[in-house]
């Protein structure tokens, strides 16, 4: 049996779209553990922060269902043939935005540009969310948990870089407080 007839079954076809995100996760995850013990460890982090060995649980099982639902939309909107088009572009947006965001935090310590980025990728995958609800409504709904865990992401990513910054006013030269 050829290779190319291989992808022509659904089970290849769901698996390979579910493999696509976990993949990059797991790359992700590699460069998050590295700096856990060191850096990460520094921080001041908000108290309702989930213990560590949440982060790969929730999100294999979100990358998970976002590969799922990547592949009903490519299914049921015909690919880049159809009306899947933009949805699935959106997504691949989304997932880049997805993978950038573990350099940004936790290899550069970018506290403040991580928070930007993931304030777009919240927006982006949102609208791919909302695309995806277009094609298929649960393809759509399947994203809501994935939002969820994306706003409260940016939550501990912003407290984390106010807990961490020195405020505003310590920065500010000595005549200029004094006025």
């Amino acid at each position: 049996m050829p290779i190319s007839s291989c992808f022509e079954k659904p089970a290849v076809q769901i698996a390979t779209a579910i493999l696509i995100p976990n993949l990059g996760g797991w790359i992700s995850g590699i460069q998050t553990k590295k700096q856990i013990k060191g850096w990460y460890e520094t921080l001041v982090l908000p108290k309702c922060r989930p213990p560590n060995w949440v982060f790969p649980i929730a999100w294999t099982s979100l990358y998970t269902t976002m590969g799922y639902a990547s592949y009903i939309v490519w299914k049921q909107g015909h690919g880049f043939d159809g009306p899947a088009h933009f949805p699935l572009i959106l997504y691949g947006a989304q997932l880049a935005l997805n993978f950038a965001w573990t350099p940004i935090f936790f290899v550069k310590h970018e506290l403040k540009w991580s928070f930007v980025e993931i304030i777009a990728l919240t927006a982006t995958a949102a609208a791919t969310g909302i695309s995806f609800y277009k094609i298929d409504k649960t393809a759509g709904l399947l994203f809501v948990p994935y939002l969820a865990w994306l706003s409260f992401a940016s939550y501990l990513n912003h407290s984390i870089w106010k807990n961490n910054t020195p405020a505003i006013e310590d920065k500010k030269p000595e005549a200029v407080k004094e006025k």
